[in-house]
């Protein structure tokens, strides 16, 4: 006698669906880089099971690593992020309007912290003539900004990272943890509710964090293209933001969100 089996695990063991699935989870994860087996289950329409087996077989083939409740995508992470020069060039209208913006919350005698984002970028252009201010920062673009004459300048240290321009690892701590600023001016490459603030590289990460940790508050510049994105490694939560500066693009129901995690969010 034959036995036919009816399971929902049978019938998706199929080849041409299998191959389908994995495709799709790649999709997922090349758009995400984070996402968790609940996730992937509702966007898939199969068993919780059935998507831990895919993942171990693109675990096997290097296109992720698991971790506990999901996965984290391996594509390159530098894939995710341009070089800075090309940054520069996205939104330039919309971060030129957030820079702007972000002037309110700049007193002449401040003490600041600027990032390596474009966005903080445009900000510290913004800043040349303040010559009472005085700027932390790990960019080297705002260094080379600052060299001949602006604000006052302290320049953090640390390991080189040539496709963001800035200083960043372990090696910036012995400054960072000397000094408290009035407001740090922090950019993103992901900001969603559930994973927070989230960048590409863990040593940019570490350096972020101390910031904010310094900070007497966080003013965070970033275009709604960053908004509901989720980059590699996490640096901050939403609750250590104290201000968003965005755009009009960025969509109504995640500001919401922010706001009620106690972000102001400032619209331009």
């Amino acid at each position: 006698m034959i036995k036919i089996d009816h399971s929902l695990s049978s019938i998706e063991e199929a080849p041409g669906l299998a191959a389908e699935r994995l495709e799709k989870i790649r999709a997922l994860l090349k758009a995400r880089r984070i996402l968790r087996v609940d996730e992937m289950t509702a966007a898939l329409g199969v068993s919780p099971a059935t998507i831990r087996r895919d993942l171990v077989e693109l675990e096997k083939l290097g296109q992720l690593e698991r971790v506990h409740g999901g996965a984290v995508s391996l594509f390159d992470s530098r894939m995710d992020e341009p070089l800075f020069d090309d940054k520069t060039a996205l939104a330039v209208a919309e971060k030129q309007r957030i820079a702007e913006a972000a002037l309110a919350y700049i007193k002449p005698s401040d003490s600041i912290f600027l990032d390596g984002g474009s966005t903080v970028l445009a900000l510290a252009r913004l800043l040349t003539h303040m010559n009472s201010l005085t700027v932390v920062t790990n960019s080297l673009r705002v260094a080379t900004l600052y060299a001949a004459a602006g604000p006052h300048m302290i320049l953090t240290g640390g390991e080189v990272r040539r496709l963001s321009q800035t200083m960043v690892g372990p090696t910036t701590r012995p400054l960072l943890d000397q000094l408290h600023v009035d407001t740090a001016f922090m950019g993103t490459i992901g900001l969603s509710p559930e994973a927070g603030l989230t960048t590409t590289d863990p040593r940019e990460a570490q350096t972020k964090a101390m910031v904010m940790a310094q900070a007497r508050q966080v003013v965070l510049l970033a275009d709604s293209s960053k908004i509901n994105k989720v980059s590699f490694v996490k640096f901050g939560t939403l609750p250590q933001v104290q201000v968003l500066i965005t755009d009009t693009g960025a969509d109504a129901a995640m500001l919401r969100n922010f706001r009620k995690q106690g972000v102001k969010t400032i619209i331009v």
